[in-house]
């Protein structure tokens, strides 16, 4: 019951832009990426509730069959159990020196002069890099003594996603994943498309209602998740998203050319280089009114660390914008929100950005709006929180430039393109067909 056997459960897990930053940097750096699992991870954690259980049959003696056990430790099955477990492994981890982030509770640090190592724990996974391969030997013969740990070796499969390195960057991809999506969907024997999405089109709920939303409901769960490598299919997978309360026929199709489109690349994935400046930028754009259901527009953005993709967005906008402008001006709030969380995060990292991040937007209506701390009736009635990017370019923490339509690469995930513009852009995010082990 909840206020007697468990009070709070939330347990931090790491972020997967956490995850693709920690890969490039430790790329762009030539740092080795370990991977270690801890076995039976949440028996370690201490209870500080009373509770009680039934002991298991065979421990019972006779004349004792009304008795029960006190736990003072957690177990599988517990709501507190992963929140207990990860802060047991928090305490032991500070003791030895390590600093928790605060831009990322899962991720720990620790500098001694010219060594620096990094420790990011998703519940029981937890990945090791740094500069120091003795501190590095010395951070795992401590996580063995306090826990068991097993040393899986170099970073080559983590939370289904595959990992392969060579001298010019990092692969990460989903190919496992993909297949098992396009099998489960009876598509392996389809004709692929070129792109995931019909140019132009905008979903409704014009069709008739599916009588089994279950396995649209799975099948659109599967792709979200396919997102973390996929930035090509985040704007197709966020509007077929809006549909699962009341998925219709329509939505199903779409859907369903989705996994056509992955049935020709199931080893996309992105790529990073081991030549990288470090340096953030993003590109921000909306799709003005591109609900036809709510009127509301979609912010997309994507931010790059030196050339590498390590974070990207679609998401409908919270209330419907007046003009283009608008619309452009919250997407480039949205991602000014997201570069000053990734500065945090890479500052954790050991990474110091003496210029400010470089955002691209291609509405001079916005930039201007942006630039010029101005009320008028065009801006007047837009929330104060969005003119937190006002702030953040009059203090040097980001620059705001103009980019032309051609070149907004975050065009990309506020709309369904045709062929000819779509696959030249998913190339310029580093999006890669390369091919790696399973």
């Amino acid at each position: 019951m909840e206020g007697v056997d468990y009070h709070d459960t939330f347990s931090p897990t790491a972020k997967i832009i956490t995850v693709r930053c920690l890969i490039a940097l430790a790329t762009a750096r030539r740092w080795s990426l370990s991977q270690l699992d801890v076995n039976n991870a949440f028996l370690h954690g201490d209870l500080h509730e009373e509770i009680y259980m039934t002991p298991p049959p065979g421990l019972r003696r006779q004349g004792e069959e009304h008795l029960v056990c006190r736990l003072h430790k957690s177990l599988y099955g517990l709501k507190q159990a992963s929140r207990q477990w990860f802060a047991k492994f928090s305490d032991a981890i500070q003791s030895a020196g390590y600093v928790q982030s605060k831009a990322d509770y899962s991720l720990f640090t620790r500098r001694q002069g010219k060594s620096f190592t990094v420790l990011l724990i998703y519940v029981d996974d937890i990945l090791i890099t740094g500069n120091d391969s003795d501190n590095i030997a010395a951070l795992k013969n401590f996580l063995h003594s306090q826990f068991r740990i097993k040393d899986l070796g170099d970073l080559k499969y983590f939370l289904g996603i595959e990992v392969s390195s060579s001298a010019h960057g990092t692969f990460i991809s989903q190919r496992k994943y993909a297949l098992e999506i396009i099998k489960d969907a009876g598509l392996l024997g389809a004709a692929p498309v070129d792109t995931p999405m019909e140019r132009g089109l905008k979903l409704s709920n014009t069709s008739d209602v599916l009588k089994d939303p279950s396995r649209y409901r799975r099948l659109v769960g599967r792709l979200i998740y396919l997102t973390v490598s996929r930035p090509d299919i985040t704007y197709p997978v966020h509007v077929l998203s809006r549909f699962m309360h009341e998925p219709r026929k329509c939505h199903m199709e779409s859907a369903l050319r989705v996994v056509r489109y992955l049935k020709g690349s199931p080893g996309q994935g992105l790529f990073f280089s081991s030549s990288n400046d470090l340096r953030l930028r993003a590109f921000c754009d909306s799709d003005w009114a591109g609900c036809p259901l709510t009127r509301r527009s979609t912010t997309g953005y994507c931010v790059f660390l030196g050339s590498s993709l390590i974070s990207w967005r679609s998401k409908r906008q919270k209330t419907v914008s007046l003009s283009s402008a608008e619309a452009e001006y919250r997407a480039m709030t949205g991602a000014c929100c997201e570069l000053t969380w990734l500065r945090y995060l890479l500052k954790d990292l050991g990474v110091l950005h003496q210029h400010p991040a470089l955002l691209y937007c291609d509405n001079k209506a916005a930039l201007h709006i942006a630039a010029n701390p101005v009320f008028h009736e065009r801006t007047r009635h837009i929330e104060m929180d969005c003119h937190y990017i006002r702030d953040k370019i009059q203090d040097g923490t980001v620059a705001t430039k103009f980019v032309s339509s051609t070149h907004q690469l975050a065009d990309i995930l506020t709309k369904a393109l045709g062929k000819e513009t779509f696959l030249p852009m998913v190339r310029k995010l580093g999006v890669r067909d390369i091919h790696s082990p399973t």
